[in-house]
C-alpha cells in the first residue's frame, strides 16, 4: 500500500512539474519535466530523507514497481508499430532502413575508435579495452519512448518525423546484433569463452522469434476484435493483449546445446502493433483511444525512469570524463551516420540537417545491454554501468529538448504547439480561417 501511494504521488509530482515549467516560461517537453520530477522523488534526493510518502527511499522500492515501467514501454512499442503501415512503408521503408543501419553502425565505429584511443592514453586501469568495445556497441541504441512522447505532445508532422519513428523502431533490432557481436569480441579480449552461439545465433533467434511471436499475437488480436461490437470492449481487448504479449516476451526457453530462445519485448510489441494496424479495420480508432488511455502510464514511466538515475556517478572524475567523451562521440556518430544515410538516399536538405539530432536520446534498450555486460565481471561491468547511467542522465534530460528544437527548426512543430490551451486557440483560428475561405 505504501509503494502504491508513493507511485501515485510520483505521478502527481511529474504532472505538477509540467505546470512549474510553464509558470517559469521554460519551453521544455513534458518528458523533461517528468524526468526531473523523478530525480527529485528518487532515492538520491527526497527519498534520502527516509520519510514514507514523499519519495522512493531505496532502489529496491523502485524495482518493486518496475512492472509498471515495463508495461508502459510495451505500449510505447505497440504505438510505434503504427508507423509501419504498408502505405507508409512503400514510401519511406527503404530509406528508413538504410539510414537506420548506417547511423547505428557509425555511432558504434566512432565511439569505439575514440574510446580505444583513450584506453591507450589513460591505461587499462582507467579504461579497460573490453569496456571501450562494449560501450561502442551500446552507443548504437536509441530510446524510442522519449522520441515518441515529443512527437505526440507537439503533434509533429513532416518528412523528418515520418523517417524518425521507423528508424527508432529499427534501432532495437540493429542494436541487438551490433551489441551481441561487439560483446563477444569484448569477452574474448577479457579472456572469456565466447562462441558462435552467443555472438550470432542467439541474437538472430531473438529477433526472428520476437517477430514471429508479435505476428501471431497481432493476428489473433485482429481476428478476436471482430467478435466485439463496442469500441470500448475492443479497446479493453487490445490492452489485455498488449499486457499478455509483454508477459510472454519476458520468458526464455532453452533448446539445448547452449542455444536459447529469448524475446525482445520492444520488438514483439512493435510487431504486434504493426500486424494489428495493417490488418484490422478498427485499428485507427483503437490506436487513437489507446493513446489517450496510456497517457498517464507514459508519464509514470518517465517519472520512474528519472527516479532510477544514479546521481552518485558524479563523484567519480574518471566516470565523468569517459562519460562526456562517450556522449559527444555518440552524438557525432549518430549525426554523421544519419547525414551520410540521408545523403545516399537523396533526402531533402531538411532531413539531412535535422534527422541526426533527433536520434540522440538513449535509455531503456541501453540499460538492458548494461545488464548483459555484467558478465565481464564486477569491476568492468560496474564501470560500464556507471558510464551508461551518467550518459542516460544527460541524454534523457537534454535529448527531448534537442528533439523538439530540431523538429521545430525543420518546420514540423508549430509555434506554441504542445500546450492544451495553445492547441485549442490554434484549432479555433484554423476553423475560423477555413470558414472565411469557404465563404469567400
Amino acid at each position: 500500500m505504501r509503494l502504491l501511494l508513493e507511485t501515485a504521488l510520483a505521478l502527481f509530482a511529474g504532472l505538477l512539474m509540467t505546470r512549474v515549467f510553464k509558470y517559469l516560461k521554460m519551453n521544455f517537453p513534458d518528458v523533461t519535466a517528468f524526468l526531473i520530477a523523478g530525480v527529485l522523488v528518487g532515492p538520491f534526493v527526497l527519498g534520502r530523507l527516509g520519510i514514507h510518502g514523499i519519495g522512493f527511499n531505496t532502489m529496491e522500492d523502485l524495482e518493486s514497481v518496475s512492472t509498471l515501467g515495463n508495461v508502459a514501454l510495451g505500449f510505447i512499442a505497440f504505438d510505434i508499430g503504427n508507423e509501419f503501415r504498408l502505405a507508409q512503408l512503400r514510401e519511406t521503408g527503404k530509406t528508413a532502413t538504410v539510414i537506420g543501419v548506417i547511423q547505428a553502425l557509425m555511432a558504434t565505429l566512432i565511439v569505439d575508435a575514440i574510446l580505444v584511443l583513450m584506453h591507450f592514453l589513460l591505461g587499462s586501469e582507467v579504461l579497460p579495452l573490453p569496456v571501450a568495445v562494449t560501450l561502442g556497441a551500446i552507443a548504437s541504441a536509441t530510446a524510442p519512448a522519449a522520441t515518441l512522447m515529443v512527437v505526440r505532445q507537439y503533434k509533429a508532422k513532416g518528412p523528418v518525423t515520418e523517417l524518425l519513428l521507423p528508424i527508432v523502431a529499427l534501432d532495437d533490432a540493429v542494436g541487438l546484433v551490433v551489441f551481441s557481436v561487439s560483446f563477444g569480441i569484448a569477452q574474448a579480449i577479457a579472456g572469456g569463452m565466447p562462441d558462435i552461439v552467443s555472438i550470432i545465433i542467439d541474437p538472430l533467434l531473438e529477433i526472428v522469434f520476437s517477430m514471429i511471436l508479435g505476428a501471431i499475437m497481432g493476428t489473433l488480436l485482429t481476428v478476436l476484435e471482430k467478435l466485439f461490437f463496442s469500441n470500448s470492449n475492443r479497446l479493453s481487448l487490445t490492452i489485455s493483449f498488449v499486457i499478455m504479449t509483454i508477459a510472454m516476451a519476458s520468458r526464455e526457453f532453452e533448446l539445448g546445446g547452449g542455444v536459447k530462445i529469448g524475446f525482445s519485448p520492444l520488438l514483439v510489441c512493435m510487431m504486434l502493433g504493426t500486424v494489428f494496424c495493417n490488418f484490422s479495420e478498427y485499428s485507427v480508432d483503437i490506436m487513437n483511444r489507446s493513446s489517450k488511455w496510456t497517457a498517464p502510464l507514459y508519464a509514470l514511466f518517465f517519472v520512474l525512469s528519472g527516479a532510477e538515475l544514479d546521481l552518485g556517478v558524479f563523484r567519480q572524475p574518471a566516470i565523468v570524463l569517459i562519460g562526456v567523451v562517450y556522449i559527444l562521440t555518440r552524438c557525432i556518430g549518430k549525426y554523421t551516420g544519419a547525414l551520410l544515410g540521408s545523403t545516399l538516399m537523396h533526402c531533402s536538405d531538411t532531413v539531412r540537417r535535422y534527422l541526426g539530432i533527433t536520434l540522440f536520446p538513449q535509455a531503456g534498450v541501453a540499460l538492458g545491454m548494461v545488464v548483459t555486460a555484467q558478465a565481464l565481471g564486477d569491476q568492468m561491468g560496474g564501470l560500464i554501468r556507471n558510464i551508461v547511467l551518467f550518459s542516460v542522465l544527460v541524454y534523457e534530460l537534454a535529448g527531448p529538448q534537442m528533439t523538439r528544437m530540431a523538429l521545430t527548426s525543420a518546420g514540423e512543430i508549430r509555434t506554441g504547439a504542445g500546450d492544451a490551451g495553445n492547441r485549442a486557440r490554434f484549432e479555433k483560428k484554423e476553423k475560423i480561417s477555413g470558414m472565411r475561405v469557404k465563404k469567400a
